[in-house]
């Protein structure tokens, strides 16, 4: 396996354990996600494929990563966004820009129309800063995304709330229809 590899499957293996499963790796995340790195690197030792994992390793998958998902500060690591944990992680609330975008499939316009933006099965609704990203995004549901736009000034002035997920992810706990529009191409 060469480094990027490596890097890719440990960025996947530390995103499962802060995201998704904590309780498999005896991890117990604080109210804001955050885990001590020993920790971490314990329940990782568990197994063979990192038994010779360091610190030095984590830092550079964090450094070596385009998507920002994990954050160390000072003994503690936490993942950005992405959780599915029965509790939820909380969030500072942040002012966004004007527009923020969400890409999906054609199979869920009813139900967004009907709804409006819910996080599913994850703690919040992610949204993009960039069309580009929102693509990207989409097309893990679609070859041909539909790009929806969410007019965030409105939103906030009517009590939605935004929280920064990472450079490009902001969050929310939902989206009413009555801010979301569908980008033209």
């Amino acid at each position: 396996m060469n480094n990027k590899e490596y890097y890719t499957e440990l960025s996947k293996e530390i995103s499962y354990a802060l995201r998704h499963a904590p309780w498999k790796y005896e991890l117990e995340l604080d109210e804001e996600g955050w885990v001590p790195v020993d920790q971490l690197l314990s329940a990782l030792y568990q197994s063979e494929k990192w038994i010779n994992i360091t610190l030095d390793d984590v830092q550079k998958m964090i450094s070596l990563t385009k998507k920002k998902r994990h954050e160390l500060l000072g003994n503690k690591i936490r993942a950005l966004y992405g959780h599915s944990t029965p509790v939820k992680i909380s969030k500072k609330e942040a002012v966004p820009p004007k527009f923020l975008y969400h890409g999906t499939s054609i199979e869920f316009i009813n139900l967004i129309i009907e709804k409006g933006l819910l996080p599913m099965s994850r703690q919040y609704v992610h949204l993009s800063e960039d069309t580009e990203t929102a693509s990207l995004v989409g097309r893990r549901k679609a070859i041909e995304p539909i790009i929806l736009i969410i007019n965030t000034e409105e939103s906030r002035k009517n009590g939605v709330k935004f929280y920064r997920g990472n450079e490009k992810v902001w969050l929310s706990d939902y989206i009413p229809t009555d801010f979301i529009s569908i980008k033209n191409f």
